[in-house]
């Protein structure tokens, strides 16, 4: 049988040479970044192609992931569907498949022939559909149960209590991008809605490069309008690329911005005050109890406090948080939760909260595995989020 395609180990190094140029024209940083990304899907394909049955077709899929780079680079935009699912998704999934394929690429380079050479890609391929189904579930926490003065997992807090909770869904890191359309924002932001929550909060990272349009994330978020004085955000990394975009959007459907401010919410579940931290990297062992500090608690509210990143957590000072919302992880983004395990990347390399419930003396956190992704391109193992909150709070 004929290949499907000529062998031309040469044509995905001449993609990779001129979109990094182009790139490089563009920013340097962003001609280092499309080096790196695309580099290893290149090397993979020239290296692990030829000993596949019917690799050749790699090249096809390195090809796309090159002209997705480029439009990136040409002109950030939302693209409409047939370009994201026949151009972004299938080379992204190369992107992705190549780190996962690397050990078979370097066996290769040394003149073996890798067995199972295909599983890689084959398991990336799962990680795609984990990365535009989320699945709705319900999280009951409560905020009573015990824990140590050092950062730690706090899954015993994942519990009913008694008495009304106060019931919360949480969006965060949607990504509007190739893998978050419009419409899925759309449809996350109406589920918000129809499951009637007490509130809704926003923890950040609204965008990616390709959404930086007030138009875009405005349609994205209408569905929040039916829910105006109870919805309320925070701001994400991301968001401060195009910090505008984000404060219109918001303003267009009555969702409150917290940069290092305070609301206070009446809700059937009693008093709420709402502290919303803007993000900040450097500095922010001073700028989380600062801010915290010029907002005190007012009287008997539960204490929530929207902080993008966890990383945050620990520079809250005891007794300054009943709970913390966050996100920015996206719950660890390649991991083992889907077989049940707890164990993810993130949280092999690093003591970063990475998803669940975290407790730290009297302050509890809890870190959302997030509606998208961004960085690596797809998720592997961690599947996205998309639960209602049931808050048991102490002494219910």
């Amino acid at each position: 049988m004929a290949p499907l395609l000529p062998p031309a180990p040469w044509l995905p190094a001449i993609a990779f040479a001129v979109v990094v140029a182009l790139a490089i024209r563009k920013s340097r940083t962003f001609g280092l970044f499309a080096g790196i990304v695309l580099g290893l899907p290149t090397y993979v394909t020239v290296a692990l192609g030829p000993h596949l049955p019917g690799g050749e077709i790699l090249s096809v899929f390195q090809l796309l992931a090159a002209v997705h780079f480029t439009g990136l680079i040409a002109r950030p935009a939302m693209r409409p569907a047939w370009f994201r699912l026949g151009v972004s998704i299938p080379g992204l999934w190369l992107v992705a498949s190549s780190l996962l394929a690397l050990p078979w690429a370097v066996a290769a380079s040394f003149g073996f022939d890798p067995w199972g050479g295909w599983v890689p890609f084959a398991i990336a391929a799962l990680g795609v559909g984990q990365s535009v189904w989320t699945r709705e579930e319900t999280v009951s926490l409560r905020l009573d149960v015990p824990a140590g003065p050092d950062l730690a997992p706090h899954r015993a807090a994942l519990a009913e209590g008694t008495g009304r909770p106060l019931r919360i869904v949480q969006i965060t890191d949607p990504h509007l991008g190739p893998f978050m359309s419009v419409q899925r924002l759309q449809n996350i932001c109406r589920r918000a809605v129809e499951r009637e929550p007490d509130l809704i909060l926003l923890t950040g990272d609204l965008m990616t490069m390709e959404s930086h349009d007030v138009d875009v994330v405005t349609r994205a978020l209408a569905p929040l309008a039916a829910m105006r004085g109870r919805v309320f955000a925070c701001h994400g990394n991301h968001d401060h690329e195009a910090r505008l975009v984000v404060e219109r959007a918001y303003a267009a459907h009555g969702v409150k911005l917290l940069v290092d401010a305070q609301s206070t919410v009446e809700t059937p579940a009693g008093p709420v005050q709402i502290v919303g931290l803007d993000f900040v990297w450097r500095g922010r062992a001073t700028h989380v109890p600062m801010v915290l500090a010029e907002h005190p608690r007012q009287g008997d509210a539960l204490r929530v406090v929207l902080l993008h990143d966890p990383g945050g957590f620990t520079h809250v000072p005891d007794g300054e948080a009943d709970l913390v919302l966050s996100g920015h992880t996206h719950g660890g983004q390649l991991g083992l939760l889907s077989l049940g395990l707890q164990t993810t990347v993130l949280r092999g390399i690093t003591k970063l909260p990475d998803h669940g419930p975290w407790a730290k003396g009297s302050n509890r956190l809890y870190v959302h595995r997030a509606q998208g992704h961004y960085g690596y391109p797809i998720r592997l193992g961690v599947p996205a989020e998309q639960s209602l909150m049931q808050v048991y709070r102490r002494g219910a």
